[in-house]
């Protein structure tokens, strides 16, 4: 009996370790899903047209290939980490700002500011990001 129990207490870990490496540590998903996930909220909130949400689709993925570079070439440095993404965010936003006419991008300004208060109170709330 103490056999079937070790054995089944192994699996069960074995198991459980495999599943927390699905998605190899990335937060939110595949870039792809990310890009379609982050197209969709913006087409919601900012009522894009079919050809806008092709161009942010684009966009989203050809970021998301940059940040996964980026990523792998700078490893564990968060602190350089944290620049780069920020300067790829600005850089993105840019683009989609383009892509946008003037309406939307009065509410994707609102919305973007609405995104940097939040992470600044998630920095706060664990202990400045650290």
């Amino acid at each position: 009996m103490k056999k079937l129990l070790m054995i089944c207490g192994l699996l069960f870990s074995v198991i459980t370790f495999a599943n927390a490496q699905d998605g190899q540590g990335r937060r939110g998903g595949t870039p792809e899903e990310r890009a379609k996930r982050q197209t969709e909220t913006l087409a919601e909130k900012l009522k894009l047209s079919d050809d806008q949400k092709a161009k942010v689709s684009a966009i989203y993925l050809e970021q998301g290939a940059k940040m996964r570079k980026l990523r792998d070439s700078l490893g564990d440095d968060r602190t350089a980490w944290r620049g780069v993404m920020v300067k790829a965010n600005e850089q993105a936003d840019a683009k989609i700002t383009a892509v946008l006419n003037d309406d939307q991008k009065k509410a994707f300004a609102t919305w973007v500011a609405e995104r940097k208060e939040a992470m600044k109170k998630r920095q706060e709330a664990n202990g400045g990001g650290q």
